[in-house]
């Protein structure tokens, strides 16, 4: 298959989604196919699309010639009108297929997907709708709300609520704050004090527009992956220090990671169960991981969000639960592909 494994873009985690896509563009090409990486944003040097696919091709070279561009994503990706970068809607239209490892705004949030719809491009993961709902932090505890999955109690806040506190949405410290679009923890701050609260509202507000605010939950993180409304093994995460943030996300031995985890056979089918109900409740396809937290106090399940285009760095989880089950980097590429393609049969 001709495939653009597109990657890069605007977003405050573009370097994560470069180690993503560089890693599905190697196994998809040591499969066969003939991949090519692409920043959805600088675009491709090459004058025809029709012969991209053809010959040889370096991903490392692919790779440096992306990340030359990093300066002039960051100094343009708020000016320039065009998101698209030369040559990428053409090339994309000549793919079989388009594998989207973007990561957060511009991206994950169905931009990117809508416009494909319009023009007829195949893309791996969910649909624009469902992957706006489950970007936006406030839509995705709405549908979790109406649909019975146990999540924090929160509230959504805009920059005209900058300063309030929790007790004027009836919660009490200690709470957390999230960007409502952001990923891979970007932005969030855990508020123990009215200081911190101050301090994370003005953090996630330089970021977005909006917020969420919740109830911190203390406990055990879990993460499940649900492909082609299947539930894979759990992964049970521990970072050595702090919480599951950023730099523990990506820093290999930062967190300790099990798969399966070591937890009660009822506590597997409770997480998974909830999971599948996470993933219909936003109504996704082809494939996202939903994200866990498990009390201590009570053993109470939370469900806090869903990752439609989640991480596939060496670190990342998802590969993981599919090694679980005898899947291996490549073959999990190919699945992907294969459970995204069945959105176009029929």
């Amino acid at each position: 298959m001709k495939i653009v494994v597109l990657a890069a873009g605007t977003s405050t985690e573009r370097a994560v989604s470069i180690v993503s896509g560089t890693g599905i563009c190697r196994a998809l090409r040591a499969l066969g196919h003939q991949a090519i990486l692409v920043d959805v944003f600088s675009g491709w040097a090459e004058a025809d699309p029709a012969t991209a696919f053809d010959g040889d091709y370096d991903v490392d070279q692919a790779v440096a010639y992306i990340h030359s561009f990093d300066s002039m994503v960051e100094k343009e990706k708020n000016t320039r009108r065009v998101f698209f970068g030369p040559r990428v809607i053409d090339l994309c239209s000549a793919a079989d297929i388009v594998f989207i490892t973007l990561h957060g705004s511009n991206g994950e949030d169905g931009r990117v997907q809508a416009a494909f719809d319009l023009l007829g491009i195949r893309y791996t993961g969910p649909g624009y709708i469902s992957s706006g709902i489950a970007m936006d932090k406030s839509f995705t505890k709405r549908a979790f709300q109406g649909a019975g999955v146990t999540t924090p109690r929160g509230a959504i806040l805009t920059r005209d609520d900058d300063g309030r506190m929790p007790e004027e949405f009836g919660l009490e410290l200690p709470v957390i704050i999230k960007p409502c679009c952001g990923g891979s923890s970007v932005g969030v701050t855990i508020c123990h004090t009215k200081d911190d609260v101050i301090r994370g509202e003005k953090l996630a507000f330089s970021l977005e527009k909006s917020l969420v605010m919740e109830e911190f939950v203390t406990g055990d993180e879990y993460t499940c992956v649900v492909i082609d409304g299947k539930p894979y093994p759990i992964v049970s995460i521990a970072p050595k220090s702090g919480y599951y943030d950023f730099s523990n996300k990506y820093k290999a031995g930062a967190t300790e990671e099990i798969c399966p985890a070591p937890i009660s056979a009822e506590l597997t089918e409770e997480i998974q169960a909830l999971a599948v109900k996470a993933y219909r409740a936003i109504g996704l396809e082809a494939y996202a991981r939903m994200d866990f937290l498990v009390r201590k106090s009570d053993g109470k399940v939370f469900c806090l969000e869903a990752n439609t285009l989640p991480g596939m760095t060496p670190t990342s989880l998802v590969p993981q639960e599919a090694a679980a089950v005898g899947i291996d980097y490549a073959h999990l590429c190919q699945l992907m592909i294969d459970v995204s393609m069945k959105k176009y049969q029929g």
